[in-house]
């Protein structure tokens, strides 16, 4: 298992107005520069294929379907044995106490 430790923010020390302009200036780059890495990166995840048939389109439909029905068994699941996740959609089944 890695290491992991803490980060270390870089300290720095403005004197002048025009220092804290141009640190706004570089930050704001490469926020920008982020922002365009992350846009690609998400868009390269979430191609809309043109190509896609009926017997795709098909399947696709019935993998979702599967998906939500599994999704619904489970929240049921959950909401009987334990009243929902983390006790957040009721109180579900009584406690006996033991005396």
């Amino acid at each position: 298992m890695p290491t992991v430790f803490p980060v270390q923010k870089p300290q720095h020390t403005y004197r002048t107005l025009e220092e804290i302009r141009q640190r706004k200036d570089e930050l704001l780059e490469q926020m920008q520069n982020d922002n365009k890495q992350f846009s690609t990166t998400w868009n390269q995840l979430f191609v809309k294929r043109e190509d896609a048939s009926k017997g795709d389109y098909i399947a696709s439909l019935v993998a979702n379907s599967v998906t939500v029905i599994d999704l619904f068994l489970l929240y049921r699941k959950l909401r009987k044995s334990y009243g929902g996740i983390m006790g957040l959609f009721g109180k579900g089944k009584p406690t006996k106490k033991k005396h």
